[in-house]
This record gives C-alpha cells, structure tokens and sequence, in this order.
C-alpha cells in the first residue's frame, strides 16, 4: 500500500464537518467517500469493491448511536481501522469504543494536524497488520491449484503464479520433466481472468513436425493429403482463454518463424487459407531443457526465446523441497487407495524419512508412479520401506536411482549400467522397452530427441511410448 491509495470513508451528520475533513484528507493525497448517516455508510460499504481502509465515524447520527452501529457489525474493525470522532468527550464512550475495536477516539473540533497524524498512524497499522496476514496465510499453505506443498520454495512458485494471473504477458516455464509445468500453466490460467475460457495444451514434441503447424493453426479442407475437413486449431480453439505450448525446444526451425509471427500480430493463417484470422491468447510455454543454451546452439530463435520469456518461472526439482515428499506421498496414498477400495495407515515417521532420502529424479511424476504402483501391489494397511522398490544404487561413487542417472553423472560402465536399469532380475518385453527408454532420455540429460537419435527411433515415437505409460500408471 501506498499512502496515496488510501480508501477512506466518513460518516458524518453535518456536512460542513464532512467537507473540511474531505478537504483536509484529501489534500493529504487520500481519496475520500461521505456518508452522512449509518445507513449511507451501510450502502457505500455495500458498494465498495473491497473494504475501506479506514473509517471516522461519527458518534451522534440521525439514524444510530454510532456505537451501537459500530457494535452490530463487528467485522467492521476487523477489515478497516475505525477512528472514532465525537462532540462527546467522555472517558466511558471512549473506553466503549476501544472495546468495539476502534483504532483511536478523537474529541471535536479535530485539529487538521492531529487528523492526519491519527489517519496516518492507523493506516500504518492497518497496512503492517494486512502484510502480516497475507505472509501468514501464503507460508501455511500445503496446496495450491493442484501443487501441494509447504515448502519454502513452492510458496515462492505461489506467489510467482498469482502474480502474474492477472496479466496477459507471456510465461516461459522451465523445469526438469516431472516437476508440473503443465500444472502450473494450467494454475496461471485458473487464476486468472480467462478462467472461464479454454486452456488448450498441445506438445510440441509428442506431434510430427508436418503435422504440428495444423495443430497450432488449423487447415482447411484438401490444403494437403489427409485434410479431409476444416480444422480450427490450437490457437483458434484457445480464443479468449490461454494457449500452453508443451516441450516448446522441440519445435522445428521453420514453424519457430511462423510462431513468432503469430505471437506479435495475433493473427492466425490456418494452412492452405489465404485470410489470416486475429485471435486472443495468453501464450504460456514450458520446456525441461536450458533454453538459453538451446539458443546458444541454433536450436532455437534468439528472436522467439526473448519473445516467450517475458516473464520466466522456473519450477524447483523435488530433492529441492524440503518436508514435500511426505505431503506428496501421503496425498498418492489417499488418492489411490479410494481408487482401488483399499485403506491403508498413514505413513510412518521412519517411512517419510526413507522416502525424503530419495533422489527422485523423476520428480513428482516418479513418485507418483511409485505411490499408484505400491497401493495396487500391496494389500495393507501398512506399508514399510520393503514396500517400496529399491531405488538406490551406487555408479561411479554416486547414488541415482533405477536408470536415472543426473546430467553431471559419469558414463558408468556397462556393467553398472545393467545393475541400474534393473535388468537382473526377471521383466517383461515391455517393461524392458520402457527402463531401456527411460535409461537413454536419463543419460541424454532429459532430452527426448537426443535420446530417439541414440536408439535410432523419431521422438514422435518416444512421446506416444510416455503417452501410454501414463495412461497405464493412471495419470491421463
């Protein structure tokens, strides 16, 4: 707050009172509403987008004792700081007033000096005491708009995300896979004024690089082979609401340049129309990969990152959370065991230790597999570390867990390569395929490409292979 944007009304019987404590105030840069009885201030309170910040009441109005006023809306003095004025300067009204929650208790005539001095003061205090509740309300929360979390650094990404809510500007979030971008994108959007329209998601990785301009732009009929009808489009379909561009690194050169023109004229040319059409979207886009140095490679435009990062959101890896591992788990645990009819006991204090411990490389999404696969396998009530598969194994002096290893981690031989993708013990072709999968995206420091080029197979292919992963472990 400022002291310029302070919202003051005054409920006061005599209008050439009223007005010279107007001009006094707003002199001082406040901004004043009159009221000249206790029902006009009902009314201008009932009118008010929010509550005033301070109010001077009055005592003696033609409608109400103002102490009685005060005393049948006792949220009144919760919500503004009231100064109470009077011709009346008895000790006992004074002292009743207090009790009512008034800030101060002025006696007529009031000195312009001492008017500003109590208006100041009060709005001091009313400000320092609305900071004081916002801070203890942001640091208790344990979720938000589907996060959960207490930690220090999620109240921050709360806070990041309701700030920028409101505004139309582009957010680029970053993020190692599994940490929730696409939560987040969708938060934005909830929270914000386009709430109530689409949020359309589209990655631009899982969809083949002939296909995804269709996807983002629509088509119309017989502009190519397969274009059996008109299409609208991502960006079409997202008109008034927000447009979130999963895997944004992924993108091909050639449609960066058409995204980019679309981002600054917000016109939309679907392929194989000659009419571009104007739309209105709030762009969100995400990646888990650097993208300042994808840029420093050539892999993608310069001109586009600036474009997208207008406002940068980075969003913390899980072994960065202090004290979320157990909120997150216990979360799974209720939510699976409803899903399969099990009931199961809360985690043990030893358990939530073992499972903080962990490295969690795939960051929420890995433990959230993990939660879905114990509740199905194990019959309960309670659970123990034997539960849980093992995670850990030592590579090279450091620990990783099943085929993860980190970016930084040293190539480790093929040996202990094998004892980390879990191949001595008995699997089926598909859970081969997977770990074999997941083993090549850990070692290429989460790029899906990267990993497609080292087994020889198009990303596309990768993308639909997490798709139905997903669907399996129940996350669709």
């Amino acid at each position: 707050m400022s002291m310029s944007a302070a919202r003051i009304l005054i409920i006061e019987d005599s209008p050439s009172i009223a007005q010279t404590y107007a001009a006094i105030l707003e002199g001082a840069g406040h901004s004043v509403t009159l009221a000249e009885t206790g029902a006009d201030g009902d009314a201008a309170m009932a009118d008010a987008v929010k509550p005033f910040d301070i109010l001077l009441l009055d005592l003696q109005l033609p409608d109400y004792d103002g102490l009685e006023w005060l005393e049948a809306r006792p949220a009144i003095a919760s919500q503004s700081a009231v100064i109470v004025i009077t011709g009346d300067g008895s000790i006992n009204r004074a002292i009743n007033a207090m009790r009512l929650g008034a800030y101060d208790f002025l006696v007529k005539p009031v000195a312009p000096p001492r008017l500003l001095t109590t208006v100041r003061n009060a709005y001091e205090r009313q400000d320092l005491a609305q900071k004081a509740e916002t801070a203890q309300k942001l640091a208790g929360r344990e979720s938000f708009q589907g996060f959960i979390g207490k930690s220090a650094p999620m109240q921050a990404v709360y806070r990041e995300i309701e700030n920028v809510a409101a505004s139309k500007a582009t957010v680029f979030i970053t993020g190692e896979s599994g940490t929730g971008k696409e939560v987040a994108a969708e938060a934005i959007h909830k929270a914000g004024g386009r709430a109530g329209k689409r949020f359309v998601a589209i990655n631009c990785g899982a969809i083949p690089e002939n296909l995804l301009e269709s996807e983002l732009f629509g088509h119309m009929k017989g502009s190519f082979t397969g274009a059996i009808a008109d299409r609208k489009g991502a960006a079409r379909e997202a008109d008034g609401g927000t447009l979130f561009l999963d895997e944004i690194c992924e993108m091909d050169l050639a449609l960066q340049v058409k995204l980019l023109r679309f981002l600054q004229s917000g016109m939309v040319q679907p392929v194989g129309s000659s009419r571009p059409e104007a739309v209105d979207v709030r762009v969100i886009c995400a990646t888990n990969r650097d993208p300042a140095r994808e840029v420093a490679e050539g892999r993608f435009r310069e001109d586009l990152f600036y474009r997208l990062n207008v406002i940068p959101l980075d969003l913390p890896p899980l072994r960065q959370r202090p004290g979320d591992v157990g909120l997150i788990a216990q979360a799974f645990l209720e939510r699976f065991a409803n899903e399969e009819g099990k009931s199961f006991d809360p985690l043990s204090p030893e358990l939530l230790q073992e499972l903080d411990a962990r490295r969690w490389p795939g960051n929420v999404r890995e433990l959230q597999n993990t939660m879905r696969r114990v509740v199905v396998m194990t019959p309960g009530p309670l659970l123990s570390a034997s539960d849980f598969p093992t995670e850990r194994v030592v590579i090279a002096g450091e620990a990783v867990g099943n085929a993860f290893a980190s970016a930084a981690s040293p190539i480790p031989s093929p040996a202990a390569q094998q004892a980390a993708d879990g191949f001595g013990v008995p699997m089926t072709l598909a859970e081969i395929e997977r770990r074999t999968v997941e083993a090549a995206i850990a070692r290429a420091g989460g790029s899906v490409p990267k990993a497609a080029r080292e087994l020889d197979v198009s990303p596309s292919t990768i993308y639909r292979m997490q798709a139905r992963w997903e669907k399996a472990d129940g996350l669709s």
